[in-house]
């Protein structure tokens, strides 16, 4: 049987101040942020994982924080929208949610599912849907019950500057199924039960995006473990792309590569997952380091600007 993928692992962006991306994806989303550590090939920047309460792939979204860098600009070769999922029935919890927070939003439809579209603080695009499928977050946050948290990702939606090209990777070489075309998107569906659907805009906006603060750097999928992620490693270079070797990220181990249409992706394992240097209880309370940044971990913290993970004010 060819290989198969079974939905997305993690979605990396940058942003803007620490302490604004903790307040809105840890207080207004109420997502649970289980690692605190540093951008491994930079370590003076922070590189903040939230999730659900175990930080499962599938739940991810990750951050490098950059208080003083410059706007980005989103365009083709770029994840446009993140989606996220919640429970059914959980939609008008969260339009008052929001409406209570000042995040304004809109309401669209697109492939038969109502969405609620909004920006964070620093320009990503994100929506909610209500799905069935998926397990339900245990984790409990500012007035966030488990009925009504988000349970991890719906999917994205890819800006591609060759959508035909982005396509045949998801079908071709990672085995997604294509489930339905609507206006100018197509949609991709993977076997997993989150973070499963992939939909690509068929226009190109016609420039690509420009890295910085409120763009999404790359998208993850999922490597079961190291032999599976060797095998992808020769799948994609059978299929024609070249990929950067094996990076150990402590809590999983990864390769990139740019496709055709500019989107960078990368192929994650699942394990070891954050539970390597932290109890289920002490997730993301402390600030982990690899072994080869301990040495200078004191230089490493004078430069990081302090945060508090704190529940919003609702009236």
């Amino acid at each position: 049987m060819r290989k198969q993928v079974s939905g997305i692992h993690h979605i990396t962006a940058i942003v803007g101040h620490p302490q604004e991306n903790v307040d809105f994806y840890a207080g207004v989303l109420g997502l649970r942020l289980v690692k605190t550590t540093v951008n491994f090939d930079d370590p003076g920047t922070y590189h903040f994982y939230f999730g659900n309460e175990n930080g499962k792939p599938g739940t991810l979204i990750t951050f490098f924080p950059w208080a003083r860098g410059r706007k980005g600009e989103i365009g083709d070769g770029q994840v446009g929208i993140t989606t996220y999922v919640i429970p059914t029935g959980a939609l008008a919890f969260w339009q008052e949610r929001l409406t209570k927070l000042n995040v304004s939003y809109e309401i669209i439809e697109r492939f038969g599912e109502k969405y609620l579209q909004f920006s964070d603080p620093h320009g990503l695009k994100l929506e909610l849907v209500e799905r069935e499928e998926g397990e339900n977050s245990q984790w409990e946050f500012a007035g966030i019950t488990a009925d009504k948290a988000i349970k991890g990702f719906g999917g994205a939606v890819l800006f591609s500057s060759n959508p035909a090209a982005t396509g045949k990777l998801l079908t071709d070489v990672f085995g997604f199924e294509q489930v339905a075309a609507e206006g100018d998107f197509i949609r991709y569906r993977s076997p997993a039960d989150i973070g499963n659907i992939i939909d690509i805009k068929q226009t190109p906006i016609g420039h690509l995006g420009r890295m910085g603060v409120g763009t999404v750097h790359h998208i993850a999928l999922r490597a079961q473990d190291d032999e599976d992620l060797a095998a992808w490693q020769d799948e994609l270079f059978a299929s024609g792309f070249r990929t950067t070797t094996f990076r150990d990220r402590h809590y999983f181990k990864s390769i990139y590569f740019r496709e055709h249409g500019a989107i960078l992706f990368e192929m994650a394992t699942d394990p070891p997952g954050f539970m390597v240097d932290e109890s289920f209880e002490e997730l993301g309370t402390g600030l982990k380091l690899p072994p080869q940044y301990e040495p200078v971990r004191d230089q490493i913290e004078s430069v990081l600007l302090p945060f508090e993970v704190r529940e919003p004010n609702i009236d």
